[in-house]
C-alpha cells in the first residue's frame, strides 16, 4: 500500500470523485431505478461514516486550536489586530461575491425561458431573525453549546477564555500548555480522518451523480453555469488578487496549497466539515502559523460565506427572470446588501443557503408562493450547486488567514513558495 499513500492526497480525493461520479452514472443507467438507488445507498454509507467522522471532530478542534492560538500570541492586544483586518477582509470579500452574483445573473438570464410549471413548491421554514442570531453569539450555557456544535457560541466562548488564560500570565501558563498539546492531538486525528477521504468523497459524488443524473445539469444549464463561472471567477480575480496584491504572494503557490480542502469541499458541501483539512492546509502548505490558523479559520467558517451571497444574487435574478418582475437599480443594491446580511453566519451545513432565500427575495416583492415554487425547483439539485459555494467559502477562509498571517508576521514565506510536486 506504499504506492498508495505516495500518491498527493489532493490527487487520490481527484480521483475518487471522478471515479465516484462516473460510477454513480453508469450506475443509474445500467440498472434498474429502484435496485439502483438501493446500490448507491449502500455506498454512500461510507461517505456518511467520513463526514460523521469529521463532524465529531470539528467543535473539539475550534475550541482546543482557537484557545491555543489565541494563548500562542502572547498579547491581547495582538488578538484585536488580527480579528479585526481578518472581519474587514470578509466583508470586502463579500461585497465583490455580491457584485460578481448580480454580475453573472445578468450575464447568463438563468431565469430566462425557465418553465417552473412542473415545479413542486416547497417550504423550508422560517430562517432564524437576524437579531436573535446576533444574541445567540453570547452562550447562556458555553457546555451546551460545545455539545450543540452551536459554532458562534463557541467562537466566542473560545475567543474569552483564550483571553483570560493570556491575562493569568504565569497561572495560566498550565492551562495553555494542555490546550497546545490538545490541539496537536486533535490536528493528528484529522490527519489519520483525511486518509478516508479519497474513499468518502467517491461515495458521496456517487449517490448524488447516479440520483441527480446528467439530466439534473441540463435542465438547469444556465443556473448552474452562472454559479460555477462566478465562483470561478471570484476566486481567481479576488482571492487570487488578495494574495498577489495584498500580500505580495505568488496566487498560483497559493492555489496549489488549498486543493486538497477544496477537494473535501466540494465533496462535502460543507465549510464546518472541511475545517479541520482547512486548518491543516493552511498549517502546512500555506506556512500559516498556528496562532492566526486557529483564529482566522474558525471565524471565517462561521462567517465568510461569499458563496452563500454570490448563490443568493444569481438566485434572485433567477426568480425576477423566471417570473416576470420588473427590477429597478435600487433593487440590485438592495439585493446585494441583504444578501451580504444574511449569508454572514449561514450554518456551515448542506443547502443552508436555501433557508435564506425567502429573505432576499422580500427585497422586490416575490409572493410567497412564487419563492416556493423557486425553492422547489432549485432543491433537488442544489447540492450540485452548494458543493461548489462551498469551494468559494473555503478558499477565501485560506486567502484571508494568508492574507493577515503575511501582514502580521506570522507566515513561513519559504514554506509557502514551495512548489507542491503534482
Amino acid at each position: 500500500m506504499g504506492w498508495w499513500f505516495g500518491i498527493k492526497l489532493w490527487q487520490r480525493v481527484l480521483l475518487g470523485l471522478v471515479l465516484g461520479a462516473g460510477f454513480g452514472v453508469a450506475v443509474s443507467q445500467s440498472m434498474d431505478p429502484a435496485e439502483a438507488e438501493a446500490l448507491l445507498l449502500k455506498i454512500k454509507v461510507v461517505g456518511d461514516v467520513f463526514i460523521r467522522l469529521i463532524r465529531m471532530i470539528v467543535v473539539p478542534l475550534v475550541f482546543f486550536t482557537l484557545v491555543a492560538g489565541i494563548y500562542a500570541m502572547g498579547d491581547p492586544k495582538k488578538l484585536g489586530t488580527i480579528g479585526v483586518k481578518a472581519f474587514t477582509l470578509y466583508l470586502v470579500t463579500t461585497f465583490f461575491a455580491n457584485l460578481i452574483g448580480l454580475g453573472m445573473g445578468t450575464v447568463f438570464q438563468p431565469g430566462a425561458n425557465v418553465d417552473l410549471g412542473q415545479a413542486e413548491p416547497r417550504v423550508l421554514g422560517e430562517a432564524q431573525p437576524l437579531g436573535e442570531r446576533l444574541m445567540g453569539i453570547i452562550p447562556a450555557n458555553p457546555f451546551a453549546a460545545l455539545v450543540e456544535g452551536d459554532m458562534l457560541a463557541v467562537i466566542f466562548f473560545s475567543l474569552l477564555f483564550g483571553v483570560g488564560l493570556l491575562m493569568a500570565r504565569e497561572e495560566g501558563r498550565p492551562a495553555g500548555r494542555f490546550f497546545e498539546s490538545a490541539s496537536e492531538g486533535i490536528l493528528k486525528m484529522t490527519y489519520v480522518i483525511m486518509e478516508l477521504a479519497p474513499f468518502g468523497v467517491f461515495a458521496l459524488i456517487a449517490h448524488t451523480a447516479g440520483t441527480k443524473g446528467v439530466e439534473t445539469f441540463t435542465a438547469i444549464l444556465n443556473l448552474t453555469l452562472a454559479v460555477y463561472a462566478g465562483a470561478f471567477i471570484h476566486m481567481i480575480v479576488v482571492y487570487g488578487g488578495l494574495v498577489r496584491i495584498l500580500a505580495n504572494l505568488p496566487a498560483l503557490s497559493f492555489f496549489r496549497g488549498v486543493i486538497d480542502a477544496q477537494m473535501v469541499a466540494y465533496s462535502t458541501s460543507s465549510s464546518s466539515a472541511t475545517l479541520p483539512v482547512t486548518i491543516k492546509t493552511v498549517t502546512e502548505n500555506l506556512g500559516v502559523k498556528k496562532s492566526v490558523a486557529g483564529s482566522v479559520l474558525p471565524l471565517g467558517a462561521t462567517i465568510n460565506m461569499d458563496g452563500t451571497s454570490l448563490y443568493l444574487g444569481i438566485v434572485a435574478l433567477f426568480t425576477a427572470q423566471a417570473f416576470g418582475y420588473t427590477l429597478e437599480p435600487h433593487h440590485y443594491a438592495l439585493i446585494a446588501l441583504t444578501a451580504a446580511l444574511v449569508s454572514i453566519g449561514t450554518a456551515g451545513v448542506p443547502s443552508a443557503s436555501l433557508f435564506l432565500l425567502s429573505i432576499v427575495l422580500e427585497v422586490f416583492d416575490v409572493s410567497a408562493e412564487h419563492t416556493a415554487i423557486v425553492i422547489g425547483f432549485i432543491f433537488p439539485f442544489d447540492r450540485l450547486l452548494d458543493m461548489m459555494r462551498t469551494v468559494v467559502n473555503v478558499t477565501g477562509d485560506a486567502a484571508v488567514a494568508t492574507t493577515v498571517a503575511k501582514w502580521e508576521g506570522e507566515i513561513d514565506e519559504e514554506e509557502f513558495r514551495k512548489r507542491p510536486e503534482f
